[in-house]
């Protein structure tokens, strides 16, 4: 059964390795966890609905607790302290573009907030009730989680927007296609929400972002049906896929979502190089990507999450006879990892992996082969579970994600990096390490974690946090980069949106939202907020 209270499946658990351990107590000391809440006692401070009864409503005050929050740190914070603050007053399920319509108008005459979820996976607040007199109805398309029709001609397939990312695959895999958006998220995030986030997959160099693969379908607004057509391609005046696409559920409630895929791969493999230090695998990457080299993957880890990463690992042994290797190819204490995959036919994997080896070879790269690339590809989607075996032992962990041009790319990781370690306060340290994830030929994300130490009450940890959130996207901005490359704006980000689309651009924006939304009955605060807000 999925957790209430943190990320994923109650039965998978994967517990920090005591040389992980270890390492974590040597960079920031011994902590001591904070107590956890029973699930009992939280839903006892569920309080009453406020919505009029309505036969497709679930008012039960565990519904609602589950559907209450996402997967930020805050959430997680108040997850685990069982202080949500606030809970939708119901939770509709909806089976049909139909019955949302229905639900959505039956909301708007009701004076009735309106919040569409999907996975329930955001990590920058989209799907938390806002504080409001209005009763709050979130509206989950849990139950359109199904291939709809797949155009094998055209290579459409229309998916239920509340399709999760297993099931996506699985049901195309079945008539031999894929889609091959495979965010971290992928094991509870859905079709409709990465439209609605604007998101990005792990093989996006392959098969593209999530507005590559977004080809049409329709959404439930405030003024109505809005159907978009599937076109391969149009100059009739702005696209308005756009419009959809990062919309958040601010202009309407995604139902059907069609996408373009394509036939299963004959092989794939995936594969670890190091280089030497962080300088050289930057323009070694950089440089494979501008020569347009058709790797379906390619990610860039600095030295600290290069450590990091095979202490967490354990394999005390082998991490030490890898050491020793690379040390003497070249490789040392500021080598690089680097991780790559190779999708498609025989014969095009081949030459991609040749034209792969020779890069990293004239860089003074060293090639380990396939081993650590196969250790990535089974815990690809573990990451968000390492939160559970940090806090086990008293340690919080959280990320950020951004986007810049290359020649700013070296300077935007020192200075976000750099924030972090300066604001922790009271003496504490952070544990700080980037990688370099989704590669373009103008530059690149920038994905850093950090891991900090509980305060002694849920309230410090959560200030403490607050502070370094603040320093990290002022950095962000600061650096030139977007406030979100991957996960979208919600209520996290809002405040720094305007650093990216300006005065105009947000009043575009804020048109677009009244123009769907007159009522703001939608998702209100997510993505547009009309004045500064403390994160919570």
């Amino acid at each position: 059964m999925r957790r209430w209270n943190g990320w994923g499946d109650s039965n998978n658990h994967y517990p920090l390795k005591p040389s992980g351990l270890a390492f974590v107590q040597q960079r920031l000391g011994r902590a001591e966890p904070l107590p956890d809440a029973e699930m009992t006692a939280v839903v006892a401070k569920v309080p009453a609905s406020r919505l009029p009864e309505h036969p497709r409503v679930d008012t039960r005050p565990e519904t609602r607790l589950r559907h209450a929050r996402g997967q930020s740190l805050p959430d997680w914070l108040a997850m685990r302290s069982g202080e949500f603050e606030r809970f939708p007053d119901g939770v509709a399920t909806p089976a049909s573009s139909g019955a949302v319509r229905e639900l959505l108008d039956w909301a708007l005459e009701q004076g009735i907030t309106v919040i569409p979820y999907g996975g329930g996976t955001s990590v920058a607040g989209h799907i938390n009730p806002p504080e409001s007199d209005a009763p709050v109805l979130t509206l989950s398309l849990a139950g359109m989680d199904q291939l709809m029709d797949l155009d094998t001609e055209s290579q459409i397939a229309t998916f239920g927007a509340g399709t999760p990312g297993p099931m996506v695959e699985q049901q195309l895999r079945e008539r031999g296609y894929m889609l091959g958006h495979f965010p971290q998220s992928w094991e509870l995030s859905t079709i409709g929400g990465w439209v609605a986030s604007r998101s990005s997959g792990q093989q996006s160099m392959r098969y593209g972002r999530i507005e590559q693969m977004f080809a049409g379908g329709r959404v439930e607004t405030p003024k109505g049906t809005l159907i978009i057509p599937t076109m391969p391609a149009s100059s009739a005046g702005p696209d308005l896929r756009e419009i959809i696409l990062g919309s958040e559920g601010r202009m309407g409630v995604i139902t059907e979502v069609k996408v373009r895929v394509t036939p299963l791969p004959e092989t794939e493999s995936f594969q670890v190089a190091f280089a030497p230090d962080w300088e050289t695998g930057k323009e070694l990457v950089r440089k494979m990507t501008q020569a347009k080299i058709p790797l379906s993957m390619l990610r860039l880890s600095n030295a600290e999450e290069t450590r990091t990463h095979l202490m967490l690992a354990g394999h005390e042994k082998l991490v030490g006879i890898l050491h020793r290797y690379l040390g003497v190819r070249g490789c040392g204490d500021s080598k690089c990892m680097i991780t790559f995959g190779v999708t498609g036919d025989k014969s095009q994997a081949r030459y991609v992996l040749s034209q792969t080896r020779k890069h990293i070879r004239q860089a003074g790269g060293v090639m380990v082969g396939r081993l650590l690339g196969k250790k990535w590809e089974e815990s690809r989607f573990r990451s968000p579970y390492l939160r559970h075996g940090l806090w086990e032992h008293g340690y919080v962990v959280d990320t950020f994600e951004t986007a810049v041009d290359w020649n700013r790319v070296s300077s935007a990781v020192e200075t976000m990096e750099k924030a972090v370690r300066d604001n922790a306060g009271d003496g504490e340290q952070v544990h700080v390490f980037t990688h370099l994830s989704h590669l373009y030929s103008q530059g690149s994300s920038i994905y850093t974690t950090y891991v900090f130490r509980c305060s002694d009450s849920y309230e410090k940890t959560l200030a403490r946090w607050r502070v370094l959130k603040e320093a990290a996207s002022n950095a962000i901005v600061a650096s030139g980069g977007t406030i979100s490359h991957q996960h979208g704006v919600g209520r996290d980000h809002a405040r720094w949106l305007h650093h990216e689309k300006g005065e105009l651009g947000m009043a575009v924006l804020d048109r677009l939202v009244n123009h769907f939304d007159p009522q703001h009955r939608l998702n209100p605060g997510c993505l547009i907020e009309n004045a500064p807000r403390t994160i919570r």
